[in-house]
């Protein structure tokens, strides 16, 4: 039997418990997590470190996207980054020994997953609440955060797209 080809998430209706505001930071999220599943699905494990011209590797884009989702997520909470956050962002796209694909696209997963509950919990009064980013304390909003996690999650995906083209076909 074929696959069936669904619409874009954005196009098959409302997340439940997502508040009507939120559904398109959800909406992109689970468009980006289901893109990613399709590149990964035959990529060759032995390329996630190449950087092809000079571009961020395959294995840095899946450790970028999950580690971002967590950072901008902690801070639309109104929390500064915990010492295990600041570590991992300092090893992002570092070649860590013996990690597999599979646990790459895995910690994505569970980061969209845990995402998507903490939009469920927000209330839509909060969105407009101050929020402040990193060290130096740059002003944003809780939507501001959410709005830039999904369109930074976007750009990261279309990113990894171009990398595993550019690995998956050149001679």
């Amino acid at each position: 039997m074929a696959d069936i080809k669904l619409p874009e998430v954005w196009l098959r209706g409302p997340l439940p418990d997502v508040p009507a505001l939120l559904q398109p930071v959800a909406h992109a999220l689970l468009q980006a997590r289901e893109e990613i599943h399709e590149l990964m699905k035959d990529f060759p494990e032995a390329l996630l470190w190449e950087r092809p011209a000079g571009l961020a590797s395959v294995g840095f884009h899946l450790q970028h996207l999950t580690g971002v989702l967590d950072r901008l997520f902690t801070y639309a909470q109104g929390h500064a980054l915990s010492a295990a956050q600041l570590q991992y962002l300092a090893t992002e796209g570092t070649a860590v020994d013996n990690i597999r694909l599979q646990a790459l696209t895995d910690a994505f997963d569970a980061q969209v997953t845990q995402a998507i509950e903490q939009l469920k919990n927000l209330e839509p009064a909060q969105l407009t609440n101050i929020r402040t980013v990193g060290r130096k304390r740059l002003p944003s909003t809780v939507l501001g955060l959410l709005f830039h996690a999904a369109e930074h999650t976007m750009r990261h995906t279309g990113q990894l797209l171009v990398t595993v083209k550019v690995l998956t076909t050149r001679n």
